[in-house]
């Protein structure tokens, strides 16, 4: 669906994209993570034509990126692009004039798209009367009102309560069973980890590592972190190191991964005649992952 071959974009002395490759599948929903300034939005804005790389290749469906290929793409901002005074309705029937959809076709789409983003009810409600949920499932639906076949969804739940979002996650879900491409951008690391076939951490313009979450767990060197709060940090760290247990700190938080999975009974043993507040295991996640592969550009 989505082929971007060693593109590269800079900004006088600023380089953004470096070599960036980036292969996503008909059909997936593929997660693109990075901090603020990774170049996530540079890479949108050229997938959308809207910004000419300085070298490299985008092709969308094997077709260079041009005018013709905007017809075949749907972005949902960051921030949502809805006239506040207008209806839901009003709003959709505007962006499908952009996209050029005849007055029947227009009417259809507009109703479907209501329907599938669950705000058919309130066709004729003023954006400004929507809560925050429903403001940005149509932002969705203005990306969706001309049947693209490539979607991107640019932090599509920030700032939303977690009801808002369960509603979001379920229609992207809904999109992937359509045969919709999503190419998902987010901060939220379990969002992605919820919904993503794959995903690509992008740091200084480059992706650093790639794949499912089990091929992106393979990555780090263990099977299951455990947590521990206790006063004796020193004590602990060399405790567990004569068990082979890699110490590593999130936050103000000390971890350590375990090569084996142990019962919690063998990890509190292990740490016998140590004062522990608390200790917890649990599962190699996206978050331990992403850290690490960030924090080490060698990965």
């Amino acid at each position: 669906m989505l082929q971007i071959t060693n593109l590269n974009k800079s900004y006088k002395s600023i380089i953004v994209l470096q070599d960036l490759n980036l292969h996503i599948h008909t059909g997936e929903i593929y997660g693109l993570l990075g901090a603020n300034g990774a170049g996530k939005t540079t890479t949108i804005n050229i997938i959308c034509n809207l910004l000419k790389a300085d070298s490299g290749n985008v092709k969308i469906n094997d077709q260079s990126v041009s005018e013709t290929t905007k017809k075949i793409i749907g972005i949902a901002p960051q921030e949502n692009l809805l006239y506040q005074t207008l209806s839901c309705e009003e709003n959709l029937n505007f962006f499908a004039k952009i996209y050029g959809l005849n007055r029947e076709t227009r009417q259809r789409q507009i109703q479907q798209t209501l329907t599938s983003v669950n705000l058919l009810d309130r066709a004729k409600s003023p954006v400004e009367t929507l809560s925050g949920g429903m403001r940005r499932r149509l932002n969705i639906a203005v990306a969706l009102v001309h049947q693209p076949q490539l979607v991107i969804l640019d932090e599509p739940t920030t700032g939303l309560d977690i009801e808002s979002r369960y509603e979001i996650w379920e229609l992207i879900r809904q999109l992937k069973n359509q045969g919709v491409t999503v190419l998902l951008t987010t901060h939220l690391l379990d969002e992605a980890e919820r919904l993503c076939d794959r995903i690509g951490i992008l740091k200084h313009g480059h992706i650093l590592a790639e794949g499912s979450l089990p091929e992106l767990r393979t990555l780090i060197p263990a099977s299951e972190v455990i947590l521990v709060q206790t006063s004796q940090k020193e004590q602990a760290i060399a405790r567990a190191a004569k068990y082979g247990f890699t110490p590593k700190y999130y936050g103000n938080e000390l971890a350590f991964w375990l090569s084996e999975p142990l019962e919690l009974k063998e990890i509190i043993a292990r740490f016998e005649g140590i004062e522990l507040d608390s200790i917890s295991r649990k599962p190699v996640s996206l978050e331990h992952i992403y850290l690490e592969v960030t924090q080490d550009s060698k990965l």
